[in-house]
């Protein structure tokens, strides 16, 4: 799991189907839904509308926080908080080949411990202020280069992240870039996506140098 991963902005209906085809036109790697609402039917309806358009396009559909819905409409996956419970619920729901993330905000020991449990991938964050999670613990640099000494799981960076700023989370171990507000408040959202997937293959291009 690596490169530009997407998580939807609370847009709803063809406005968030039009946003995410053009994320995905531009080379998004993981589209995750995140749609706290309650209106099941219409987050059904557009979970499946998404992950449709996942497939088109060879990308990874992620749902947030939803282990039933993930299992209706046959997502990849789901992402789940800190509950120590919810990974291995969310294993026996989804079975061995579902790709499970894991946040652990600004906490290594969670990492590890999801790790243990069988995470697929563990997320950190916030990095940078974030307009979607204000009051979001703070991550630092330092924390992501010890996780990446520590970890063999891809890790995804999340929080505030712009183009300015993610040379930084990739040169100390981010393998995924999750962004929010600098892709889908782009007037030309396939054109950052693409200016994203760039950046991230330009780094492991040199890495693997």
């Amino acid at each position: 799991m690596q490169g530009l991963y997407v998580i939807t902005d609370g847009s709803t209906g063809d406005v968030l189907l039009n946003k995410v085809e053009q994320a995905l036109r531009g080379g998004a790697a993981i589209v995750q839904y995140r749609d706290k609402t309650t209106d099941q039917a219409r987050r059904e309806q557009e979970a499946t509308a998404l992950r449709s358009l996942c497939q088109q396009h060879y990308a990874l559909f992620i749902i947030n926080d939803d282990v039933a819905l993930a299992k209706a409409v046959q997502a990849d996956g789901v992402h789940v908080g800190r509950d120590d419970s919810a990974l291995t619920a969310a294993r026996e729901a989804l079975g061995t080949a579902a790709i499970i993330g894991v946040s652990c905000y600004n906490q290594l020991e969670l990492a590890l411990n999801a790790a243990e449990q069988g995470a697929d991938y563990i997320a950190f964050g916030s990095f940078f202020p974030s307009p979607t999670k204000p009051n979001a613990p703070r991550a630092t640099l330092e924390l992501l280069h010890q996780a990446r000494q520590q970890l063999t799981l891809p890790i995804c960076a999340i929080g505030g992240i712009t183009l300015e700023n993610a040379p930084d989370l990739l040169a100390n171990g981010a393998d995924m870039l999750a962004v929010i507000t600098d892709v889908f408040n782009s007037q030309a959202i396939a054109e950052q996506a693409i200016r994203y997937q760039a950046l991230i293959r330009e780094h492991s291009l040199a890495q693997s140098a």
